[in-house]
């Protein structure tokens, strides 16, 4: 267990086409049968450091290493990428890009078929690794037949045939809904304790990856390491919030209401948490003396859904009856579980797919259905989740300017509209750089640019915060409420149950092609019935009432949502 497995000792990289090195002195030891969470803000190095562990540099990118980089005692630029992928096993952040065969089986035998070895055991030893993941009755299915937490569990299989030494997992939770996010934790927990082997999971969504146990924190920034603790101990600290990193809800709570965070208190998971009567006297205290805010007057109707029954040509009934209304310059989540209609609802709106029965009107339009897809994307702007499937220009100016330019926008008005639009979303700084060297949090942030640079009436958002650090999360929540303030109505598709706690006005709840449920944020995430049928995630906060002896846990969180708002966003 003590043997060291990995260790960085002084380590630094840059790039060949970087005037600066990406990363600095990093010393950094990883043992055998450890479990690791890297966190850091966008562009602090976590990716390069990943890279740096799975031989993808210097093998695919290059640059310039300093210092050492050891695999099992051995110099990882004196071995060659075949031996190394013998010990890691990288599970990328976007599943799709990881599938070879046309197959489930195929797919995961293609670690053992690449060695060119004959083995008389590979189809038992595909059946294996199928049922560690729970994956043996999909081994005939297509991977694009699967949903984003079987994707990732195939891609699990792929490398656990091969039996590697570290299991190497870049953002498992950026596209998968709340209840898939904890079965992946899960996940990867059972299979660091059956395998033993060594794990290191690279995460944006700190409270979310800590529904199991980790060894260590490593938080990055700028390049370097700037912690190296127990979670117990970093989250006692200041260090996330000075680092752009959401801290858990549930700490930021007790913040508000004046409880000191020591690693004593065990604050690392809600589960663990130790609360002394005092502790939770101050967090009765702190709700009695925070009003509710009053309800806000009700605006136009922009868009209203009627009855609307949708099916796919194989007969699969995506929508069922959904009746939905939106209004003038809300703030509107729409959850629910993967397959549950939210992102067929958002292409009926568009004109991408039409209903077979129900009625769409909109504000000074009138009948919704007589409007072409064109037509329609001069009042509604959509963001598609996959920004790659989005994206036709080579430079970022020219993809978000792209729009302007089919609509005859003249030239000089384009270019400070298209600067304003980048400095918001975070991108100012790489205007001119080629797309294709930009993350896929960054190509997300592009997607999101061209169309706010249209300035619609109404903008739907399908995922609009994944692959985002809290930062970059903020800018363009903060960007997207502004434009709710001003008017412009904003809908969004998500698996963040922050973002729908802090941001929605109003929340909107999908489950097999039914709406189940619409409410405030707070009153969704407070009921376990609710959370249950549409696979949410009770939020944080419902459990740290209960803990503190508070029965109005609705009431509870929607104060903490009113006192941020009040306090931070004015």
């Amino acid at each position: 267990m003590n043997e060291v497995l990995l260790e960085f000792r002084d380590f630094g990289f840059q790039y060949h086409a970087q005037s600066e090195p990406t990363l600095h002195n990093i010393d950094l030891s990883v043992k055998k049968g450890e479990k690791i969470l890297i966190a850091g803000p966008s562009g602090c190095g976590k990716s390069t450091l990943a890279h740096c562990i799975n031989g993808l540099i210097p093998f695919s990118y290059r640059g310039s290493m300093t210092g050492s980089l050891q695999l099992n005692g051995r110099e990882t630029k004196d071995l060659s990428l075949f031996e190394i992928a013998k010990t890691v096993g990288t599970v990328l952040q976007d599943s799709d890009g990881q599938f070879i065969g046309l197959t489930v089986a195929e797919d995961i035998a293609f670690a053992l078929e690449n060695d060119c070895i004959a083995d008389p055991n590979l189809h038992e030893r595909v059946k294996k690794a199928a049922a560690l993941v729970g994956m043996e009755e999909h081994l005939a299915h297509a991977p694009a037949d699967l949903s984003g937490g079987q994707k990732q569990r195939v891609a699990l299989a792929g490398i656990l045939v091969n039996e590697v030494e570290l299991l190497l997992f870049d953002e498992p939770l950026a596209n998968l809904d709340p209840a898939a996010g904890k079965a992946a934790i899960d996940q990867i927990d059972r299979m660091h304790k059956q395998t033993g082997a060594a794990v290191i999971i690279i995460e944006h969504r700190l409270e979310d990856a800590l529904y199991r146990d980790v060894d260590r924190i490593v938080l990055m920034g700028e390049g370097r390491i700037l912690a190296d603790l127990s979670p117990d101990q970093l989250l006692s600290t200041d260090l996330l919030s000075k680092s752009g990193i959401r801290e858990p809800l549930y700490l930021t709570a007790l913040r508000y209401a004046g409880v000191e965070i020591t690693p004593e208190k065990r604050p690392a998971s809600i589960r663990s948490l130790q609360l002394s009567e005092e502790d939770r006297g101050r967090v009765r205290t702190w709700m009695r003396e925070n009003s509710p805010r009053p309800a806000r007057d009700p605006a136009r109707t922009l868009l209203e859904a009627r009855n609307i029954r949708f099916a796919y040509a194989n007969g699969h009934e995506a929508l069922k009856d959904v009746s939905v209304s939106v209004s003038e310059g809300e703030l509107l989540a729409i959850v629910g579980t993967n397959g549950a209609g939210k992102s067929t609802f958002a292409k009926v709106i568009c004109g991408f797919e039409t209903q077979q029965d129900g009625e769409l009107r909109f504000a000074d339009v009138g009948d919704w259905q007589t409007l072409s897809i064109k037509e329609r994307a001069d009042y509604v702007g959509y963001v598609m989740q996959n920004p790659n499937q989005m994206i036709s220009q080579t430079m970022i100016f020219d993809e978000v300017a792209m729009g302007l330019r089919t609509r005859g926008v003249p030239e000089e008005e384009i270019r400070p509209r298209v600067e304003e639009v980048l400095k918001v979303c975070g991108l100012f700084p790489f205007r001119n750089w080629p797309i294709s060297a930009l993350s896929y949090g960054q190509k997300k942030r592009v997607t999101i640019a061209s169309i706010l640079v249209l300035n619609p009436k109404m903008i739907l958002l399908d995922e609009p915060t994944a692959g985002q650090d809290y930062r970059h999360y903020t800018e363009i929540m903060e960007f997207l409420r502004r434009l709710g303030n001003s008017g412009v109505t904003v809908a969004m598709i998500t698996h963040d149950m922050h973002l729908m706690l802090e941001y929605a006005d109003r929340s909107v709840v999908f489950s097999d092609g039914k709406v189940i449920c619409t409410d405030t944020s707070a009153g969704i995430l407070t009921n376990p019935d609710v959370v249950r049928a549409a696979s949410l995630k009770e939020t944080s906060l419902y459990d740290l009432a209960i803990l503190c002896g508070i029965e109005d846990a609705r009431g509870f969180a929607q104060r903490f949502i009113d006192y941020e708002r009040e306090v931070f966003r004015p």
